[in-house]
């Protein structure tokens, strides 16, 4: 990180302004060198400056500079922001005047990364910041901020924290059995420290998978045979003609996705080809894409017709999605009732039309009531979103398992202290005070250029 690095920090295209940023032990000296003004090497921190940008003595643009002296800066080094007029040619001119005269082109998500490795942020907050860049939503952009604000990584240390004192009292106990200060590390009293953690950890997972679906919604799919009214059930869900109606069996050949807000949550839902035997290519295709995304997706909707009897491909797919969540939607209520359903085998069943909004009402309250998008509460935002971040609280919580069984088995504390430690190196990736060097390249690639 020794070398000054430079990208464009706003979107490329005709606009008002332009921001252009440069991080690093030369950035001032770089664009002083090609600014007619104030000489920049001798302003005060965090001011502002007028003048232009010049290329062999010809004025390029007017510009304002501001000046960000380390290391109260985001990258915690100097930090220089040039304000020019928006529009592509003009832009990209700084950007190359920049780069022929010292600066390196910054690689996606650099100056992030350098606020991560210079300990201006951890990996929660860095992930925050992308997560604020991202959000569709009022909740998730409030997430993000708690992320940002480090009140989620706190959580994390004071965890860590408790792990600590425990693994201090097993080695003064181990290598200063003499001390009668020190408190006896019993596997009994070890069990309930260790019990402790875990009922912190299951706390921290459940609320963390509840702003994971924040984050990034609920995959619906919704199944069934053809002319079963799928897309007209997406449409009327989307509040848009999405999909072609029509009464031929076979219409959807392919996904078609959209998504819609349900009390704050995306809902990003998929409405499929329908699902039979078939012996046309095409529709084959899609109906093979059709049982792919059945596997992938969060909840199932399960479409039948209230007006035919249940047919063979009805009985697969609703044994198909038995072990999945699953909303049973009994489709064209306005017609006379010939299914053979008895809906006293079956949970979460909605009874609707497409051509009245009720029946897609009580669809909509049924996904509610399902992922208890009602209980989450916009007040506590504070936990984990990441997939990487909750991957490693299960792993700590298996770990914990073991520990567990390891205490029962009478297993000796210098063998438990093993486990508890590498709990606590787990805890320290999701922030980053562990972490490996390709993880962290491996994410900042995530981030847009300028960021």
């Amino acid at each position: 990180m020794d070398d000054t690095i430079v990208a464009i920090s706003t979107a490329l295209g005709v606009g008002a302004i332009s921001i252009i940023r440069v991080s690093g032990s030369d950035s001032i000296n770089i664009v002083n060198n090609i600014f007619k003004g104030t000489d920049l090497t001798k302003v005060s921190s965090h001011t502002i400056h007028y003048g232009y940008i010049l290329e062999n003595n010809i004025k390029i643009d007017e510009v304002l500079i501001s000046i960000m002296k380390a290391p109260k800066t985001f990258t915690k080094e100097d930090v220089v922001e040039i304000n020019c007029h928006g529009g592509l040619a003009t832009t990209n001119k700084i950007l190359e005047i920049l780069l022929t005269n010292g600066c390196r082109l910054a690689e996606p998500g650099e100056f992030t990364k350098r606020a991560f490795l210079n300990g201006r942020i951890d990996l929660v907050e860095a992930e925050s910041i992308m997560d604020i860049i991202n959000s569709k939503t009022e909740l998730t952009r409030k997430m993000a901020i708690n992320g940002i604000e480090g009140k989620i990584s706190n959580i994390i240390r004071e965890l860590r924290q408790s792990i600590v004192e425990v693994l201090a009292n097993i080695e003064v106990n181990i290598d200063y059995p003499e001390y009668e200060d020190a408190i006896l590390m019993t596997n009994n009293l070890l069990k309930d420290k260790v019990n402790h953690i875990k009922v912190k950890l299951h706390e921290i997972l459940e609320k963390s998978e509840n702003t994971k679906m924040i984050k990034e919604g609920i995959n619906v799919g919704i199944f069934g045979r053809p002319n079963v009214g799928k897309s007209s059930i997406l449409n009327r869900l989307l509040n848009e003609e999405k999909a072609i109606v029509t009464n031929i069996e076979g219409t959807t050949r392919d996904i078609v996705e959209g998504s819609f807000l349900l009390n704050g949550i995306s809902i990003n839902i998929i409405d499929t080809a329908g699902i039979r035997d078939t012996d046309d290519i095409v529709e084959k295709i899609g109906v093979e894409k059709s049982i792919q995304i059945l596997d992938k997706v969060e909840l199932a909707i399960v479409v039948l017709n209230n007006n035919e009897k249940l047919t063979k491909d009805d009985l697969e797919l609703l044994e198909k999605t038995h072990n999945k969540n699953r909303i049973i939607v009994i489709n064209k209520n306005d017609l006379e009732s010939n299914i053979d359903l008895d809906i006293n085998n079956y949970e979460n069943i909605v009874i609707c039309d497409t051509t009245s909004t009720d029946g897609l009402d009580s669809l909509k309250n049924k996904i509610i009531e399902l992922f208890n998008i009602g209980t989450i509460d916009d007040r506590d935002l504070t936990y984990l979103s990441s997939a990487r971040s909750i991957s490693i609280l299960k792993q700590c919580l298996n770990k914990i398992d073991e520990i567990e069984q390891a205490i029962i088995n009478d297993i000796p504390t210098d063998i438990i202290e093993i486990d508890l430690k590498n709990i606590w190196d787990s805890l320290g990736e999701i922030i980053g005070e562990t972490y490996q060097d390709e993880l962290i390249d491996q994410l900042f690639t995530q981030f847009c250029l300028g960021k």
